[in-house]
């Protein structure tokens, strides 16, 4: 990472689109350019801020999510297992809890993920806990326990999908996965300053332009819970599909809460790759993963993840119902 002086950036723009091939299947160009990073409507959190000024160059990015589909083919090539599949490294989950905790019982180590279980009423914001189950043999084939399964669902978004699991699919398919920074540029669509990917208009106020909760978060919803095959929603300018909502897409960058506060607010940072350490201060023995996007458990009274600045995290071995990636890759 380092700073541009406007000349270079112009000058770097213009090679980004003159790099511009005939396209890979499936993915989109995006030119890359210049543009504001960050929350710049004062609506989201303090990780979104402060606003700062990124260049990003050309690439190409997939025009969905990655579906079910697609990674049966990775699967089938590969016999690749999914974390979800395998049961808990001991070790592992003990350097993730802070020192004397408990270990967590037997039972609970087991090949499972975590699925979406609505409360039957009202409850608190402060323990998501309570909408989460922990479910035997959910996985990407099971999306809802053992006895559901994804027939008839190719072209819907894979999930249960770690970030251990997208990077391994990304580089079986010859990509990456995108850094943050290239992830909003792309989302963005070519609009600028922008609350959500098709522009400002609340997503709330009538039928949403995106797969996102509607009704009453988490216990009632006026519609049925969970992804929607891709290409469901009109793309952004762009011609990406699903930037906004049905599932919370991986990105390569380490999360740290205060890494916007790191950047210059006055310079142009070329291509950041996210900070070389994760910190969170809520779980703060926890390595985490950024995520972007939303996903269909979004709502604005609890979680506005759907908006175009939103950060999302989770640690690398995480796997739940509502989380899927897409892959990038540069132009040769």
């Amino acid at each position: 990472m380092f700073f541009l002086k406007p000349f270079v950036v112009f000058a770097l723009c213009l090679t980004s689109t003159i790099f511009a091939e005939t396209a890979p299947p499936g993915m989109k160009w995006i030119p890359g350019g210049e543009f504001l990073m960050g929350d710049t409507a004062e609506a989201g959190r303090l990780d979104e801020r402060p606003v700062h000024k990124v260049f990003v160059t050309g690439f190409w990015m997939d025009e969905t999510p990655v579906t079910n589909a697609q990674f049966r083919e990775f699967v089938v090539a590969t016999g690749y297992q999914t974390t979800a599949e395998k049961a808990p490294d001991l070790k592992e989950i003990m350097a993730q809890l802070p020192q004397g905790e408990k270990p967590p019982p037997p039972e609970v180590l087991i090949p499972a993920s975590l699925v979406f279980s609505p409360p039957s009423h009202p409850v608190p914001f402060h323990n998501a806990a309570v909408w989460w189950d922990w479910v035997a043999g959910a996985n990407w084939r099971h999306p809802d326990g053992p006895k559901s399964s994804i027939e008839g669902k190719d072209d819907y978004p894979v999930v249960h999908v770690s970030w251990y699991d997208a990077k391994a699919y990304a580089k079986w398919a010859g990509k990456r996965l995108p850094t943050e920074a290239e992830w909003e540029f792309a989302a963005r669509g070519g609009l600028k300053e922008k609350t959500y990917v098709w522009g400002d208009e609340d997503p709330n106020l009538d039928d949403p332009p995106c797969n996102i909760w509607v009704g009453k978060f988490p216990h009632k919803s006026e519609k049925e819970v969970g992804p929607s095959a891709v290409k469901s929603y009109p793309p952004n300018g762009y011609g990406l599909h699903d930037l906004a909502g049905n599932v919370w897409e991986c990105c390569e960058d380490n999360y740290r809460y205060d890494y916007y506060k790191q950047l210059p607010t006055d310079q142009v940072t070329m291509n950041p790759q996210g900070p070389s350490t994760s910190f969170d201060p809520r779980e703060p023995t926890v390595s985490k993963r950024v995520q972007r996007g939303g996903s269909f458990l979004c709502h604005a009274s609890y979680c506005t993840g759907y908006r175009v600045s939103a950060r999302m995290k989770t640690s690398p071995d995480t796997s739940l119902c509502n989380s899927g990636f897409r892959c990038v890759k540069t132009s040769e």
